[in-house]
């Protein structure tokens, strides 16, 4: 007799609070929920004992990841259905008391789903080079892109380097301008800042495999008069020196306790009336973020509510002259990623692994949920240096720090 989906139903929807929003596909052949909703298909009873050991976003992270659960058709769409359902009924899995797991392990545990808990995925070891390469457009930007048009000509590395040339001129680079780059990933921002805008860069990385790659890139661009890569932490760089400095979606990576000395660093680094340009994730002062994601996909992410960066950065004494949201788009550069993940599924899946395969897969769909909902957002802050008379330097109006973009 195939009856485990009819088994579980009843189970889920009490830890929902509600109806179950999708159709449920169990590896015996049953099914239950609705028949037009996104279907999740349980491939292993493991399935099933990662969510009675970790109930909601977690378990089913987990589960996803491992393949022990998966979903036909949009990723998002099921994503979005079960969280509807949780919000709908104010429910909250991750907070199922033991009691009512033991009832649930008891209904279980004719269909041999109760055991003890399946170790969580591995941590991802990365940076792969040649994964990236596939996924994000020639500049190698792994951060927010800047959209500026919605013609369908107009694509992922054009908002790419709209983004890098906003950046620039928000930092009021000229020529000769010397610029420190924290966390260069793959050097997107030092190589244009260098062509385009004859900075003189320092770009720092704690990477070997992303201070290589840049330094290839130097060299075949022939900028190497104008880029510097150093492998090092931040923090052990001379300061006092930089017109401008950069800090691309790195702040999320340094931990809630080291953030001051990095706004601390950031100050310390720019001469009086030199500009600090941060581009970070954050997320909403209640109810934000996207568990999986600080767990399973970007562990170490630390992201916090906008105000409370901002009031970082004016505590260590820089003083915050602008702050633009850029939450629709990330929305939109995430499903530019999405895209070419899954043009290249195949591919990316023999190059990397199912299991980072499938992180990435989870993670586009997920965060782009996530920031559609208000979830969590991007923004990216222009802070001064002021000089000992309180002078920022800057011009009186924001038009005047950086023209309008032209549409290419």
């Amino acid at each position: 007799m195939s009856d485990v989906a009819p088994t579980l139903a009843p189970i889920a929807e009490r830890l929902l609070g509600g109806p179950l929003p999708v159709r449920l596909c169990a590896w015996d052949g049953s099914e239950a929920g609705p028949p037009d909703a996104p279907r999740v298909v349980l491939r292993s009873p493991r399935a099933v004992r990662r969510l009675l050991w970790q109930p909601g976003e977690l378990g089913l992270a987990q589960a996803y990841i491992s393949g022990d659960l998966d979903v036909e058709g949009d990723l998002t769409d099921a994503l979005r259905a079960v969280g509807h359902a949780l919000r709908e009924h104010s429910a909250t899995p991750s907070r199922v008391g033991l009691a009512a797991r033991a009832r649930a392990a008891a209904r279980t545990a004719r269909i041999g789903a109760v055991g003890p808990p399946p170790s969580a995925p591995a941590a991802w070891q990365g940076p792969l080079s040649e994964f990236y390469e596939r996924l994000l457009d020639p500049s190698m930007a792994y951060s927010c892109a800047y959209w500026t048009s919605h013609d369908p000509s107009y694509g992922l590395a054009d908002a790419q380097r709209d983004k890098l040339e906003v950046i620039c001129r928000k930092l009021g680079l000229v020529p000769g301008a010397r610029l420190l780059d924290i966390g260069c990933g793959w050097g997107a921002l030092a190589l244009y800042a260098a062509d385009r805008h004859k900075a003189q860069v320092t770009a720092v990385t704690q990477v070997p495999e992303e201070r290589d790659f840049v330094r290839e890139r130097v060299g075949e661009l022939g900028l190497g008069q104008f880029v510097e890569v150093v492998l090092s932490d931040y923090r052990d760089l001379p300061g006092g020196q930089y017109e401008a400095v950069a800090c691309v979606e790195t702040g999320e990576h340094v931990g809630h306790d080291q953030y001051p000395r990095l706004a601390r660093t950031l100050h310390g680094m720019l001469r009086p009336g030199g500009r600090a340009l941060v581009q970070q994730l954050s997320r909403a002062a209640a109810g934000g973020g996207f568990l999986a994601l600080d767990a399973y996909l970007a562990p170490g992410l630390h992201t916090r509510p906008l105000g409370d960066t901002i009031g970082l950065l004016e505590a260590a004494g820089l003083e915050v002259r602008s702050s633009e949201s850029l939450r629709e788009h990330y929305v939109r550069t995430v499903g530019a990623w999405r895209e070419a993940l899954e043009a290249q599924w195949d591919a990316l899946r023999l190059l990397a692994g199912d299991d980072i395969a499938r992180r990435w897969r989870l993670y586009l769909a997920g965060g782009a949920l996530a920031f559609e909902e208000r979830r969590m957002g991007v923004d990216q802050i222009l802070a001064v240096r002021p000089t000992g008379r309180g002078v920022s330097g800057m011009p009186d109006t924001p038009a005047a720090w950086y023209p309008a973009l032209e549409v290419a």
